[in-house]
């Protein structure tokens, strides 16, 4: 299954990341889930983004942060080397999809809840 770095993951229920992450699991991907705040999610420990945790294999990198968040994070996530970043609605960011696509991953504007709902994950 793919692995997936949830970020801006959370352990509040009504959040989309949150959902992401119960859906992800439900599925059978490896999830990885990288926010601010403490805590665990489906068994796995939030990891703080700050501290830039070094994952490997990363398949997928589904956004839950809005693109006024995301540049100060650009350098990490592209060291991640995910095959593709999944911008899920509201996170949309035209810069940083273009250097997703420059690293030769893919970007997606889509709905990670949709798209496993849907096969296409």
């Amino acid at each position: 299954m793919k692995k997936t770095v949830i970020i801006g993951a959370t352990t509040n229920p009504s959040r989309y990341a949150y959902l992401a992450a119960e859906m992800l699991t439900e599925y059978k991907h490896e999830i990885v889930p990288v926010g601010i705040k403490p805590g665990k999610v489906f068994g796995k420990e939030i990891l703080h983004i700050q501290s830039q945790p070094k994952i490997e294999d990363v398949d997928t990198i589904t956004l839950y942060i809005g693109p006024q968040h995301q540049p100060e994070h650009y350098q990490y996530l592209l060291s991640l080397k995910p095959k593709r970043v999944i911008f899920n609605p509201g996170t949309e960011n035209p810069e940083f999809e273009k250097m997703v696509e420059a690293t030769g991953a893919e970007a997606w504007h889509a709905c990670t809840l949709v798209l496993l709902r849907s096969g296409q994950y």
